[in-house]
């Protein structure tokens, strides 16, 4: 757990305390020997290398020399090594915004950790087929200047990214690490941030979460004369609820567990203090308890203690017991001693702060999308050291520039390109589309109309999606065997929908829906004489348009029907 220089990282420490068990699924196709730590790491994965040097040769930056991969201690049970290996990789890039240049510091090339399934106060299980995959981190400057600004910059990151055609698509694929800091305030890490519109109010929030602590201390050190609070002391406050009828406090009992409360002298009305919408101080303390501890939270005395079923001379008992007076607020913990004493200890400690400088922390967003957490300590420099088992990796000047000499086009070359052959609409489509590298592929290659292919790709997929057909089990290569078969004539555009349905259903190739659903495409002299036998089957003239039309609306294009029609 100590770094090369012997020092032991707060991080590191604060997962260490936890004691817990960790478990992890490994399955015979996906996980080797590497993953389940019982052999030294394989030479970095070329491909890998290569797509994060085009990331940062795109974002302007200067690749390394060499690249020296680091051990990062990581002791949540996320890696079976206790660590995650990281490298930097390249530096001092930039990126245009419509608020100015945002400065990037470094991006690194790692692995990726193993997937959570399930945890509780003492386990957590994992799954070792996630632990490894690439990824490309990347540090921006702070150059960001505003929520919306925060939000524009994932986005072209985003595109850039996507603009290389080898990363994944999907929620959590690109997860953000927002960093807010404000005068007075810290730096605070925020991990989850998934959805691109909500950053701007997860940034909001942080900002007025610290704003508000601020002005908090402020009050505090005026009101108080010892500018800190006193040593902590706990009471076991068990005989006090011994008769309660809180449904909690008994099961609690059942099990052993004890009621420890403590006095917060000063606090009284802070606790319930609003940080921001549905975030209180009592809030804050309450998830450094379960952070620390693994408790299902605290209890305070800013609370309707009848939502708990505490009896108002039970709630008064409490703080009589702990000696809160009228200015006072106190905390109570219903847990295992040994937890309940943690817990206590790490919710005093947080409301300790609020008369010092704010802690650098790491947070969590929370379920809503737009809520934080406590999550952990800030890490330092101490969780890095070298990495022993894999050599360092030259980038020659020769591999950078063959790189650069193929890039990727950059996102705002891609959109104009598209809006040469979209509508505004579609080309937005396009440019946020898991199939765009398909789509230029398809309109290269079979020249097909790009609004058909466009429309097809985000429309009628999705439609037919919502019909209950499978159609996100349709391949690229099966979607492009679509269109070449349409370009060669094998049937008409109105056909397109009925031949997907068939292979979503039934896995058959174009060609085999196309024969079995009877819609091989009929023109010249065979759609003439088939045309002319429907209309004179048509006793009403006014009508026979709509009926020849419907007739033939899947078999032929409706410009050679109409063209017969007239005809007569």
């Amino acid at each position: 757990m100590r770094s090369e220089m012997g020092e032991i990282d707060l991080a590191a420490r604060f997962e260490y305390m936890k004691k817990k068990e960790y478990c992890y699924q490994a399955y015979e196709d996906v996980t080797c020997l590497v993953e389940a730590d019982e052999e030294p790491p394989h030479p970095i994965n070329k491909d890998a290398l290569e797509v994060a040097l085009q990331v940062s040769l795109m974002l302007k930056c200067t690749p390394v020399d060499e690249l020296h991969m680091m051990r990062k201690t990581v002791l949540d049970g996320s890696n079976t090594s206790g660590f995650q290996r990281t490298g930097l990789l390249a530096t001092d890039g930039s990126m245009e915004t419509s608020e100015g240049p945002v400065g990037i510091q470094s991006i690194c090339i790692e692995e990726e950790s193993s997937g959570i399934v399930e945890q509780s106060a003492g386990k957590a299980v994992y799954r070792l087929d996630r632990l490894g995959i690439p990824l490309v981190e990347i540090a921006t400057a702070p150059d960001i200047k505003s929520p919306a600004h925060a939000k524009e910059t994932a986005e072209k990151i985003g595109a850039i990214l996507r603009a290389t055609g080898r990363v994944q698509r999907g929620i959590g694929t690109i997860r953000q690490d927002i960093n807010v800091s404000i005068p007075e305030g810290a730096r605070v890490e925020i991990k989850g941030a998934q959805q691109l519109e909500n950053i701007p109010k997860i940034v909001e929030n942080e900002v007025k979460r610290q704003v508000a602590l601020v002005e908090m201390k402020k009050a505090l050190l005026k009101k108080n004369k010892q500018k800190k609070l006193p040593p902590l002391k706990k009471k076991d406050v068990s005989k006090e609820l011994a008769k309660t009828e809180s449904k909690l406090v008994q099961r609690v009992f059942s099990k052993g567990g004890v009621a420890l409360a403590a006095c917060i002298p000063g606090f009284a009305g802070l606790l319930g203090t609003e940080l921001y919408e549905n975030r209180r101080l009592g809030s804050e303390l309450s998830d450094y308890a379960k952070a620390a501890a693994g408790v299902g939270g605290l209890i305070h005395s800013d609370e309707d203690y009848k939502k708990y079923k505490f009896s108002e001379d039970e709630f008064a008992g409490i703080a009589k017991a702990v000696g809160a007076g009228k200015g006072d607020a106190f905390i109570l913990v219903l847990d295992k001693k040994q937890k309940a004493e943690a817990a206590v200890n790490a919710a005093y400690s947080r409301a300790s702060d609020c008369f010092g400088e704010m802690r650098q922390e790491v947070r969590k967003v929370l379920g809503d999308g737009v809520s934080t957490a406590y999550m952990r300590p800030m890490p330092g420099a101490a969780r890095m050291y070298p990495e022993t088992d894999t050599a360092p990796v030259r980038l020659s000047e020769k591999l950078v520039k063959e790189i650069s000499s193929r890039l990727p086009e950059m996102p705002e070359e891609k959109r104009a390109g598209l809006e040469k052959m979209l509508n505004k609409d579609l080309a937005d489509k396009m440019m946020g589309s898991k199939r765009i590298i398909l789509f230029e592929r398809i309109t290269k290659e079979t020249k097909t109309d790009p609004v058909l292919v466009a429309t097809t790709l985000e429309d009628t997929l999705v439609s037919l999606r919502r019909e209950g057909f499978a159609a996100d089990s349709l391949s690229d290569e099966s979607l492009f065997a679509l269109f070449k078969t349409y370009s060669e004539g094998l049937f008409v555009k109105a056909a397109i929908p009925e031949v997907l349905k068939c292979m979503a259903s039934e896995g058959k190739k174009p060609v085999e829906c196309v024969e079995k659903l009877g819609l091989k495409k009929v023109s010249g002299k065979e759609l003439e004489k088939k045309v002319k036998e429907e209309l004179a089957k048509v006793d009403n003239p006014r009508k026979a348009v709509g009926v020849v039309m419907g007739k033939f609306r899947l078999i032929a294009e409706p410009s050679e029907v109409m063209k017969i029609v007239k005809e007569g």
